[in-house]
């Protein structure tokens, strides 16, 4: 039966499900002890999906599955591809800058000299 689901969407539908359902939890005291509970348990395992994926991602490249090709295979942008290949995780606007020198010495990022 996992083999029958795989790929279609459904598993992460149900937890879009459950999470939903939290929100639909009518005591608000239960409600944000359930969701404090799922927060404290979020972040270990988005890092293990994220791992696996990578994983996945990187396996992928060796095998010589372009950018493009793998970006189609897991529906995101073929940048958010070149992301997960170098194993940054964070939002763009945490992103570093390229470092670039201007005219003047001056580097993007309001760094100057160096």
């Amino acid at each position: 039966m996992a083999e029958e689901l795989a790929g279609d969407g459904e598993e992460a539908q149900r937890v879009f499900d459950a999470l939903d359902a939290l929100k639909d939890i009518e005591d608000e005291e239960a409600r944000a002890r359930e969701i404090s509970k799922f927060l404290r348990e979020y972040g270990p395992r988005i890092k293990e999906l994220s791992d696996i994926r990578r994983a996945y991602v990187l396996d992928q490249r060796v095998q010589k599955t372009s950018v493009r090709a793998l970006a189609a295979k897991l529906g995101v942008h073929p940048s958010t591809v070149q992301d997960i290949e170098r194993g940054y995780s964070g939002s763009g606007k945490t992103r570093p800058r390229k470092v670039k020198d201007d005219d003047n010495g001056a580097r993007e990022g309001g760094q100057v000299g160096g």
